[in-house]
């Protein structure tokens, strides 16, 4: 089974998680846009959408589902949404697809943020997969020397502007043991906009995709 069809597969589990009528988040990357066409295909009927990103708004408006703006909504039941890595808590690196900030927006609205994800973004410590974070412009070159002390190495992803306006750094060469410390601490840098460690928000229901079916993992 190639990585697509078990990024299929587990699109599909994740429809037992959306409720008819309910306003569901989404988050943004190529595992979610084979989670939107599944929706679409489902015609489970949904109050609408909150959307992390243009590509995502794209893809849902195409399905004929409403793309709603996060300050018409309180709170939603759940939340669907891919990862880069995911630990065994539930800790994820996102921001591959650039659009970490508004991810966390969705993300901080939902009662159940769900992970869907495939065998290979699951490992012990968070770190291997280069971590985005947004930052203000002028502040790049600062923000890179910060991670260089902490033994980083951070590189401007070429040709990116966010949906925010803002640019992505990412950054390797990282072992991040305890991902609610690194998140506040990063957080807290002048410039920064949002680090791309989710540990604050972290998934309450991981659905993994391995070639012998989906697993799900629960996390308090």
């Amino acid at each position: 089974m190639n990585a697509t069809e078990l990024k299929r597969q587990v699109a599909q589990a994740a429809l037992a998680y959306v409720q008819p009528g309910q306003v569901l988040g989404v988050g943004t990357g190529s595992t979610v846009d084979l989670f939107i066409d599944a929706l679409a295909a489902s015609g489970v009927p949904l109050a609408g959408a909150v959307s992390s990103s243009e590509r995502s708004t794209r893809r849902l408006q195409a399905a004929g589902i409403p793309v709603l703006e996060a300050g018409e909504v309180e709170r939603r039941g759940g939340s669907g949404d891919g990862a880069g890595e995911r630990d065994p808590r539930g800790h994820m690196i996102k921001g591959g697809g650039a659009a970490l900030t508004r991810e966390k927006i969705v993300a901080d609205l939902a009662d159940r943020f769900v992970c869907i994800a495939d065998e290979t973004k699951c490992v012990d410590v968070l770190g291997a997969f280069p971590l985005p974070v947004e930052v203000i412009p002028m502040a790049a070159a600062q923000l890179s020397r910060r991670f260089a002390a902490w033994g980083g190495q951070a590189r401007l992803r070429a040709g990116c502007v966010t949906d925010n306006g803002q640019h992505i750094l990412d950054v390797t060469g990282l072992r991040i043991h305890d991902p609610v410390a690194f998140e506040t601490e990063v957080n807290q840098w002048p410039g920064v906009v949002t680090v791309g460690v989710f540990a604050r928000h972290r998934a309450r229901v991981a659905l993994i995709a391995t070639a012998e079916g989906v697993i799900t993992r629960q996390h308090d």
